[in-house]
């Protein structure tokens, strides 16, 4: 493996993994109230268009990472949503 896929992957699982205590914390609190639902229709908007990009110059390695943040992304707005509700 070149040194520069390592730094690409490892760079995709940190950001990757970096929204997973997230998540957790609010399962566990069952609060989201601190999150900001315009920052994540950005947020989603532009690692959709990563996602893309990278299945558009056959980038595995940037789809595959952006597709996990994608969907731990919408679990947090959608976490929030159902917390919300349940206030």
């Amino acid at each position: 493996m070149e040194t520069t896929d390592a730094v690409g992957l490892l760079a995709g699982l940190l950001t990757t993994v970096s929204f997973i205590p997230q998540v957790v914390k609010i399962w566990r609190s069952r609060s989201a109230r601190d999150i900001s639902y315009g920052m994540y229709a950005c947020f989603i908007a532009g690692v959709s268009l990563w996602m893309y990009y990278g299945i558009a110059i056959g980038a595995r390695p940037i789809a595959l990472n952006n597709a996990v943040v994608l969907l731990l992304a919408i679990v947090i707005v959608l976490l929030k949503m159902r917390f919300e509700r349940a206030r």
